[in-house]
């Protein structure tokens, strides 16, 4: 889809097309949004852990009903639900040690028959070396029919059908088996549908997981957008403390008055205000870039809000009265911080528009912060100054 299409429209279309696929029976038709950041495997994945794989199987199977009784999930993958079946060449041991046929003769046999053995090579008339590959006659696809009629050679000499040293079997297996740090895992994974967020899905189902009798041996724990969460945002609370150490550091090192910097801070809850309002709006979460919104959001409110408080000051000093300073400061600064707002807004509705779920939620995020800090700090910042005026110093005329 273009980048000028609206992220509803989108939605709507990709919700249209999974009605129109999903109902052949039989068939597996599965219409997902493309998405940028962090690769997952879904947004909702439960993985189990544990040694025996037909108990996983059975976990994994109480695990994927659970997954669909839960509201807002779509698409359920369980990768052990199908079975592969597997031929098993059992070699009886000691017959074939009794009849003087080595194990590795037998496995050579049967390979020959199925998959051929390499014997050689030659180069042809352009030069380049083809393999020579030595295989029983077959009709397409080797079958089982490929193994019947072998013959096996033992020391002496002596051919020997395979089936006098070897049983065929059919047993069933996975198709693939999974670690995750050493451990065999198997991972249960669901998207969400249209109109659920993810972290209330995330949420129920852990509680469900919770609940959820494990046999001794076994856990379980959450990949998907917990993972990406817990790998984006480690190591993040060092990032916020130092920003907010930062923060208040410059401001008292502008003012050189502690009751100022708490003025030009309590802007920042204003703001807060309008973000979460922007992303609920419009359908995002509280993701990591919408937290790095945020802290871009902070600083621009703060420099707003230093404009009118230093200029409150300035007033001061020059002999006004604290409402007179107050009221002047909120008239002339009223303007310039309103004019600085709209520019940052309008060059932030490209970005909000584009509905790139990377870059997006920022801009949503600033955009509405910006409205409802701009808004709000004409009352609310007026009002702390007042009950808590700085100390400044008068000039004598």
């Amino acid at each position: 889809l273009e980048d000028h299409t609206s992220a509803e429209e989108k939605l709507s279309l990709i919700e249209e097309l999974r009605n129109k696929w999903t109902p052949y029976p039989g068939a597996k038709v599965e219409v997902k949004n493309f998405e940028q950041g962090p690769p997952i495997n879904a947004p909702v994945e439960v993985r189990l852990f544990g040694d025996n794989l037909d108990t996983l199987r059975s976990l994994a199977g109480r695990v994927e009903t659970l997954l669909q009784q839960t509201k807002g999930t779509i698409y359920i993958s369980n990768p052990v639900v199908h079975l592969k079946s597997d031929i098993k060449v059992d070699i009886q041991k000691e017959k074939a040690q009794m009849l003087g046929i080595p194990t590795v003769t037998i496995d050579r046999t049967v390979r020959l028959a199925v998959a051929g053995l390499n014997v050689g090579k030659f180069s042809d008339v352009n030069g380049d070396d083809v393999n020579i590959l030595l295989t029983k006659a077959n009709q397409g696809t080797p079958s089982l029919e490929s193994l019947q009629n072998l013959y096996v050679n033992n020391q002496q000499g002596r051919a020997i059908p395979l089936s006098q040293v070897a049983q065929l079997k059919l047993e069933s297996s996975p198709l693939n088996i999974n670690h995750f740090d050493k451990i065999r895992m198997v991972a249960v994974t669901a998207y969400v549908e249209k109109g659920a967020l993810v972290s209330n899905v995330v949420t129920d189902v852990i509680k469900q997981m919770d609940a959820l009798d494990l046999p001794e041996g076994y856990s379980y724990g959450m990949g998907g957008e917990v993972e990406s969460r817990q790998e984006s945002f480690g190591g993040f609370e060092s990032v916020i403390i130092v920003t907010v150490f930062l923060f208040i550091a410059v401001l008292i090192l502008e003012f050189r008055t502690f009751k100022s910097t708490l003025i030009v801070l309590s802007v920042i809850p204003l703001g807060v205000v309008g973000a979460v309002l922007a992303l609920f709006i419009t359908g995002n979460s509280l993701s990591f870039v919408a937290i790095i919104g945020l802290i871009a959001l902070a600083g621009i409110e703060v420099k707003n809000t230093i404009l009118l408080v230093d200029f409150t000051n300035q007033l001061r000093e020059q002999g006004h009265s604290l409402e007179e300073a107050i009221r002047e400061a909120g008239e002339v600064r009223f303007l310039p911080i309103i004019l600085t707002s709209m520019t940052a807004i309008g060059g932030l509705l490209p970005i909000a528009w584009s509905s790139n779920p990377l870059i997006s939620p920022l801009a949503i995020v600033l955009i509405g912060g910006l409205i409802s800090s701009t808004l709000l700090s004409r009352v609310v910042t007026p009002v702390v100054y007042k009950l808590i005026p700085p100390r400044v110093d008068t000039k004598k005329n």
